[in-house]
Formats: structure tokens, sequence, C-alpha cells
């Protein structure tokens, strides 16, 4: 099974998280952030992985380390699981398009992390949520995991459209990337023999 839990604990935060790469994106997902737990949330609904997370972090600073930090978690969760890599698609993309916003995700498993991030937000809050820390989840998740992920907005006028779009576009693109593929059991989805 592709599966794969872990536990990140720093003098900031204390986070434990768990994957199923072959799941029903069933989700439990408890920061204390609460817009951040709604994004978890899209990322495990659309990309059909099951993802569990229980953070405990220093909210009383704000809410940077926590959200940081669990992209970290769940980047190194989803490397482990992912193993070898053998016979997964190992690409995905996706266009996604939610009420007056479009964003595009084209991402490859690769263990070669980039994140080239083009998402402006024509505000800096969502509720109390600082939208700046969309890209510091994105951030430690492409690192830690591994993936080279590209994010653009295509267009869009609402913050909380343009984050939750970006997570489901991540999300939808995750899904094709880490399926098996049938025509590749067992072969590595690479010329140079290692990924």
């Amino acid at each position: 099974m592709r599966k794969a839990s872990l536990s990140r604990t720093t003098a900031e935060t204390q986070i434990e998280v768990s994957v199923n790469l072959d799941g029903t994106g069933k989700y439990d997902c408890k920061t204390g952030v609460g817009f951040f737990d709604h994004m978890l949330d899209q990322l495990a609904r659309h990309s059909l992985i099951d993802i569990t997370v229980k953070a405990t972090g220093d909210l009383h600073i704000d809410d940077h380390h926590t959200v940081e930090d669990t992209g970290i978690a769940l980047g190194q969760a989803m490397a482990q699981a992912l193993g070898d890599k053998r016979g997964i698609r190992r690409y995905g993309h996706f266009r996604l398009a939610m009420d007056d916003t479009q964003v595009a995700c084209a991402l490859d498993l690769s263990a070669r992390p980039w994140l080239a991030w083009e998402v402006p937000f024509p505000t800096q809050k969502i509720g109390t949520f600082d939208t700046e820390l969309v890209r510091e989840f994105f951030q430690g998740f492409s690192t830690h995991g591994g993936i080279t992920l590209h994010v653009d907005l295509i267009r869009g006028l609402n913050s909380h459209h343009i984050a939750e779009a970006a997570f489901k576009a991540v999300a939808r693109a995750l899904r094709e990337a880490v399926e098996p593929d049938p025509r590749m059991a067992g072969v590595l989805p690479s010329t140079k023999g290692a990924l």
C-alpha cells in the first residue's frame, strides 16, 4: 500500500500527518487555522488522497509556522508514500475554473523540487488568514516532496476563490501524477534509471 505517516516536531510546531495515495479523498485536518483546514480538505477531496493532519503550533504569534511546517510534513509524507515511483504517471496538469477564477497547475514528481508561483492575490487577508501563506505552504510541500510545481493564476477577482482554486488545481494534477499507469506497471517513468 502506498501510505505514509510521520511526525515533525520543532520548537514552534508539532505536526502529525498521514497520507494514503490510493484513498478516496477522506480528510481529517485540524491545524487550528480554520481557512487552512478548509484548503487541506480540498487538497484531499480533489486528489483522492486520504489526508490526516493534526498540528499544534505557535498561533499566538501567527499562522506562518503552522502552515509552512504542515507543507513540509505533507511533502515528506508524499515522498515516502511514493517510494521508488515505479509504475506511476509522474506528470500531472489541470486547469481549474471556480467562479471568477481560473488557475493552471503542472507538476512533475521528479525529486527535483522547484516552485514556480505566479498567483497574485488582490487582498492580503482572507478573513484572518494571510494570503502569502498559500505560497509558503506550497513551497514547503514542493521542496520536501521533491515536486516540480508550477501554479499560475489565469484570472481571478476574489482571494478566497483564488486560494481555493489553487489548492484544487494542485490536487487534480497530483491525482493524475500519483496514479498507477497501466502501461508502465513496475517501470520507472524516467530514462535516467532513478527519480
